[in-house]
């Protein structure tokens, strides 16, 4: 009988895909990772994950389901992993995504090695995406989810082969709707709890206030210029403004305004008129590829460079061996610095990586 290591968040979808390990037969042992304490993030919030009221919703779907249930403490991997690469990228002027970080350095790295020490053939999530195997090439494929609404292939691009190759993901051939009606015919605690929302470790608090009160730092205001240079007022720091900004900026203007680049060097915000800053054209680092070994030749690809984008049209070049140039066939909006690029064929996930 194979063995699983269900990664329990206590929401529902990872409690629905517990069950559906178990009722394939498997051999199920939950775990829930302990990434931090409400002390460090502030007050607790209904739309988050990984407080005391999500371990023991865990607990009492295992129990239910007649598994054992642990919780590992990953606080010190999560902090330098996660949230201390989101405070350097807000502090350099780009735009971080925490959630990649944690699938990669937590759930499928920190989460993966426990898994082995326990003896478990596979990790299991609640992720809406789904893993298949090229019988041609041998390599395994990460594709989109069913339900192309709840599709959550875009944070999950870093994956490697041996993780694909060691990883089940139970919910990407259904609906949401489906997911809690498994729930609530079970009887399970979290059948109708809400979904995580926005970054799990900012409770009540802006990203800017989180930020201030986790480093003790205070960022000082400094100008607000336009693309020429002129001055056009006065920022509150550099850390509450991403690229693409459009709202909170505070200067009157005949046209509407956005961020276009975030300057950490002077401590300006450059800011543009009409549809914001567009760009042909970005390069990309620390890539990860899946569906193929290497990019030899110019690619087609459709590519997201945000979690909920519409896919665009794009050539893809890997100029060398952790390096991509990526060419639209349109201008893109506020591409920015830190967010990662995903390209697609068709639902299969090329790859992907950190924007430059």
């Amino acid at each position: 009988m194979s063995r699983a290591l269900i990664a329990m968040s206590g929401g529902v979808d990872s409690s629905v895909a517990a069950y559906i390990m178990k009722e394939k037969g498997f051999d199920c042992v939950g775990a829930t990772m302990k990434l931090f304490g409400d002390g460090d993030i502030g007050a607790a919030r209904e739309h988050s994950c990984c407080s005391l009221e999500d371990v023991l919703d865990a607990r009492s779907v295992a129990d239910s389901l007649g598994m054992p249930h642990y919780v590992f403490n990953f606080a010190d991997r999560f902090r330098e992993e996660v949230i201390d690469k989101f405070i350097h990228a807000y502090e350099n002027g780009m735009t971080p995504n925490p959630c990649i970080d944690c699938n990669r350095y937590l759930k499928f790295e920190k989460l993966f090695l426990r898994a082995r020490e326990m003896d478990c053939d596979y990790v299991v999530t609640g992720h809406y995406a789904r893993i298949e195997k090229d019988e041609n090439t041998g390599r395994y494929l990460l594709k989109k989810a069913i339900d192309e609404d709840k599709d959550q292939s875009y944070v999950l691009y870093a994956m490697t082969q041996e993780q694909l190759a060691h990883v089940l993901l139970p919910l990407g051939g259904m609906t949401k709707p489906d997911v809690r009606a498994i729930a609530e015919a079970n009887g399970f605690v979290n059948a109708k709890k809400h979904d995580s929302q926005d970054i799990c470790f900012v409770q009540g608090e802006s990203y800017a206030e989180f930020i201030e009160r986790h480093t003790g730092r205070v960022y000082p205001p400094g100008d607000f210029v336009d693309t020429e240079g002129n001055v056009l007022g006065r920022h509150k720091g550099i850390i509450r403004y991403t690229v693409g900004q459009r709202r909170h900026l505070g200067v009157p203007a005949a046209e509407r305004l956005y961020v276009a680049a975030v300057n950490p060097g002077d401590n300006t915000v450059t800011l543009a008129t009409g549809g914001g800053k567009f760009s042909n054209v970005l390069t990309a680092h620390d890539i990860n590829l899946i569906s193929v070994p290497a990019i030899e030749q110019p690619m087609r690809v459709k590519v997201r460079t945000r979690y909920h984008q519409k896919e665009q049209w794009a050539t893809a070049v890997q100029t060398d061996e952790d390096s991509l140039r990526v060419e639209f066939d349109e201008p893109q909006r506020a591409i920015a610095a830190g967010q990662a690029v995903v390209m697609y064929d068709g639902d299969v996930v090329v790859g992907g990586g950190t924007i430059e």
